[in-house]
């Protein structure tokens, strides 16, 4: 996390999906690329407040 947000890096739960992924980049700010932990798939998220870290980043 950084500042508290959801960041590069932290394995996350989308709220939205209800899919467990990897934070793979931010753009802008605001726009969130999610890898899938498995199948590498890819999607993206608007709403942080909908992303649960269940592991931070490894510093």
């Amino acid at each position: 996390m950084k500042d508290g947000k959801v960041w590069v890096g932290d394995r996350v739960r989308d709220e939205d999906t209800g899919r467990y992924a990897v934070v793979s980049d931010v753009r802008e700010g605001k726009t969130y690329i999610l890898r899938a932990l498995t199948g590498g798939r890819e999607w993206t998220s608007e709403s942080p407040e909908r992303l649960t870290v269940t592991a931070p980043r490894r510093e």
